[in-house]
């Protein structure tokens, strides 16, 4: 567990460094460590390390893992919501960083209003077109923005993208420029603040801080690899 430790320092060193060649302070990015399919020790090593929001993908996990952790952990939710799952959500996570479809934020509005919460959320955006990927893709936000954003209960702080798999971390620049510049179009053009951008991860989130992100999503370069067996029995429980 203290490599736990050390690699939180490393990754929050280099979370530094590329904030200052960015011309940024380090403080304005915020550090969410992906626990998925880690085990409840490893998520207490990082808090004793000082880690506060962890980043879980799979609600039964989350429902599972949750109650066993001190109260001061945050939670975002980082992975793909299932609709029949979004009631059980939302009283875990203080923001979910994957809203995919107008038809998902619809039904989390109306649970929330159910429940009597507000919601914090980030639309996903699939800059790159890629068609095993999920998101909204940018022409079909624009249409539909206007209708997100009267959605009472939800709040959307900003956007948030998986580029594709490269083999170099470079390739990724690109695309972290384009969801840079669209959520700067769409806070002008709809008198919005979206200060939230979530993109960058263990491979890229250096790229990503250069390029403006507020939010990284670090997981293997803090926990390390998840086994295969690990994630297989995970997701037949799901």
């Amino acid at each position: 567990m203290e490599k736990i430790a050390e690699n939180l320092k490393r990754v929050r060193a280099e979370i530094s460094d590329a904030a200052e060649k960015g011309g940024r302070a380090p403080g304005d990015i915020e550090l969410i460590a992906i626990s998925k399919t880690h085990e409840t020790e490893k998520v207490r090593a990082a808090l004793d390390a000082g880690q506060q929001i962890f980043g879980e993908s799979r609600v039964q996990e989350a429902r599972a893992k949750i109650p066993l952790l001190p109260s001061s952990a945050r939670w975002h939710f980082v992975g793909r919501l299932q609709k029949n799952k979004v009631r059980h959500a939302l009283p875990l996570f203080e923001l979910f960083h994957s809203i995919d479809s107008i038809e998902l934020a619809r039904e989390m509005d109306r649970i929330a209003g159910e429940e009597g919460l507000r919601v914090r959320v980030l639309l996903e955006v699939n800059v790159a077109g890629e068609g095993s990927k999920i998101g909204f893709a940018p022409d079909s936000l624009r249409t539909q923005m206007e209708s997100l954003l009267e959605l009472p209960r939800l709040t959307i702080e900003g956007l948030m993208t998986i580029p594709p798999l490269a083999p170099e971390a470079e390739a990724s620049r690109r695309y972290f420029i384009a969801l840079r510049e669209l959520r700067d179009q769409f806070a002008a053009q709809f008198q919005v603040n979206l200060p939230q951008l979530s993109m960058g991860m263990s491979g890229d989130f250096a790229l990503a801080i250069e390029e403006g992100a507020t939010l990284v999503r670090v997981g293997t370069a803090i926990f390390g690899k998840r086994t295969p067996a690990r994630l297989v029995s995970e997701n037949a429980a799901e």
